[in-house]
């Protein structure tokens, strides 16, 4: 299959996520000499020519992809796994996101890209949907830069993310309260916003040892991830974890739950600089972990695969896949190609 003479990404509804994603995608794949543009989900119906077009390589997100049966040359991401439990929408949202990947497994025009292997097996042993490749998340290039700070000036345990209850936080600040008891010069800075953010703070309020620094820029985030000691996140189902990676490339310990696609990034470390949360929740227990990974040394990781170019280039690999006429057939499917391996 030749290049594509356009790539169509669909972002977010707002700056942040899937936005972040898509732009830089965009740029990844300009570099390359691609021209790349990015536009909201419900736009890609208004685009029926490029999105027929099988010159034309489309990246489409989870509520996207309902144009699959229209669509040549498409890629579908899988971000991550539907929940319940804390999704809004409930089961309405699910079946949704299910029906779309499902969808996207039914069209000849269509490939399903799964962001980590505990996503693609999930999805395939939960909801019997097929990931034809899994392509992991791009660090942004301000990640990239080794950290220079010397161990000696990380005081901080840090969240970075959205607030809300689908990341534990609730679950984790007891332990760290008494973490932050048994070790002086010890705060927490939490950086995001979400609709958690009051209880949160109640629940400290009168803690001046926690910092909700709210959305600083790219530059500042990775200045306080800089100034960590430990990075704590605690989704039990996430789908890749990019602020995982981000942390560990900034050198950060990073305590996140025994399960998730973040274990994937580097379990060559699990038990030094990357320690598992229970997924109890057990207050004791989890201050166990917080107290080891307070101890642990950092060692670098491997950060090449996940420069957006190499992203980009994995991309490429799948949209290869397709036919002259921008399907998809069982000859060249790429099922199960590790694309990041």
């Amino acid at each position: 299959m030749e290049q594509p003479s356009k790539v169509l990404i669909t972002g977010g509804h707002e700056v942040g996520g899937l936005e972040s994603f898509a732009r830089a995608l965009q740029a990844g794949f300009e570099a390359r000499g691609i021209h790349g543009e990015v536009i909201p989900p419900r736009c890609i119906f208004k685009r029926p020519r490029e999105l027929r077009n099988p010159r034309v390589l489309k990246i489409l997100s989870t509520t996207a992809v309902f144009a699959a049966p229209f669509a040549r040359r498409s890629i579908c991401i899988a971000h991550g796994i539907p929940r319940s439990d804390f999704l809004g929408q409930g089961w309405k949202t699910v079946a949704g996101m299910i029906a779309s990947f499902k969808l996207a497994n039914l069209c000849p025009g269509v490939q399903l890209v799964s962001v980590s292997d505990y996503t693609a097996t999930t999805l395939r042993a939960i909801f019997n949907v097929k990931s034809d490749a899994v392509i992991r998340n791009p660090l942004k290039s301000i990640y990239l830069k080794s950290p220079d700070d010397a161990p000696s000036d990380r005081h901080y345990i840090t969240y970075v993310g959205r607030l809300v209850r689908a990341k534990n936080l609730h679950r984790l600040f007891p332990a760290i309260q008494d973490l932050l008891d048994e070790t002086p010069g010890l705060r927490v800075c939490i950086i995001g916003e979400g609709e958690q953010r009051a209880e949160l703070e109640s629940m400290v309020v009168d803690d001046p040892r926690f910092e909700f620094r709210g959305s600083p820029s790219d530059l500042e985030v990775r200045e306080y991830l800089r100034h960590t000691r430990i990075f704590v996140s605690g989704n039990e189902v996430e789908g890749f974890g990019i602020t995982y990676l981000e942390a560990m490339s900034q050198g950060c310990i990073v305590a996140m739950p025994a399960s998730g696609g973040g274990i994937e990034i580097a379990p060559d470390k699990v038990g030094t600089s990357v320690r598992l949360l229970p997924l109890s929740w057990d207050r004791e227990h989890v201050l166990a972990v917080l107290r080891q990974a307070l101890r642990s040394q950092w060692t670098p990781i491997d950060i090449s695969p996940y420069t957006i170019d190499r992203v980009v280039a994995s991309y490429l690999r799948v949209d290869s896949a397709f036919s002259r006429n921008g399907r998809r057939t069982a000859a060249n499917a790429t099922a199960n190609v590790p694309a990041l391996s």
